[in-house]
């Protein structure tokens, strides 16, 4: 059983929905990395997602692939992410996932990826551009060593692709809450709570809405009908937008609790 497994079932006997933060790993760099992830985790996340830097990502908006590019820029590897998770641990527990392209992965070596990632104490890893389709070989894998692979879906996958994630996907459902990159919205889809409902008759994985969170009241509407929220683009404009530390993590510490607070009383 992972941290993430962990998590969702305290979350579901407290009656209580997740908080999944993004940030983009080494932005600004990785010292400053881990100063964040304390916030964040202080100001109540209930899981954290960090961004492999890649340079032709496959989802993301302008806001994380800017992100991205300033991360590489400051020599960010993922070796290096993993070995921050390893410092991270020393003082955190909070379940760790990786969101990567595939590319950063088969460079690494699958098996040899799998390995460093669960030594060190990551939980998980999403990876968009490997569909269900063709994961079998790195679900395996990862399933072997405890590493949990988690699916997206969006508001165009079938019954098929839903009943083919509701089996081979662990952690959570990442459910994409409309079509097209991340960034930041002024709304949900009108559909939104049909679509999520229609996977949860389907599945009894915990399924999270992320693209365009960004905002307490976006978040408490989302929450009214999913396990709970992923908050990206809006933490990662937040970053970028405050370069003085102290101010940063201050801003930082606010938000988060904000959407904390909102999801935490969705009528």
């Amino acid at each position: 059983m992972t941290r993430i497994t962990t998590c969702f079932e305290k979350l579901k006997a407290e009656k209580r929905k997740a908080l999944v933060v993004f940030i983009t790993a080494g932005d600004p760099d990785l010292e400053q990395t881990k100063s964040i992830l304390d916030v964040i985790d202080d100001s109540g996340a209930d899981i954290i997602e960090l961004g492999v830097p890649f340079s032709d990502p496959l989802a993301d908006g302008s806001i994380i692939q800017a992100a991205s590019l300033r991360s590489l820029k400051s020599g960010t590897t993922l070796k290096k992410i993993i070995s921050l998770v390893k410092e991270i641990r020393r003082t955190r527990n909070l379940p760790i996932i990786l969101m990567t392209s595939f590319n950063p992965v088969f460079v690494y070596g699958e098996q040899q990826f799998v390995k460093d990632a669960v030594s060190v104490g990551v939980d998980g890893v999403i990876i968009p551009d490997l569909p269900p389709e063709e994961a079998d070989k790195f679900s395996v894998c990862a399933e072997e060593s405890g590493l949990d692979l988690i699916h997206l879906l969006a508001p165009t996958s079938p019954n098929e692709r839903i009943e083919m994630v509701a089996k081979k996907g662990r952690g959570f459902i990442y459910y994409i809450s409309l079509t097209g990159t991340t960034g930041v919205r002024a709304k949900l889809a009108d559909d939104l709570g049909d679509k999520v409902a229609s996977i949860k008759q389907i599945s009894d994985i915990p399924v999270l809405i992320g693209f365009g969170i960004s905002s307490p009241d976006l978040a408490r509407e989302a929450t009214k009908f999913s396990d709970g929220v992923i908050v990206g683009s809006a933490v990662v404009k937040l970053i970028e937008s405050n370069s003085e530390p102290i101010e940063r993590n201050k801003k930082l510490a606010e938000f988060i609790t904000s959407i904390k607070q909102a999801i935490s009383n969705p009528c």
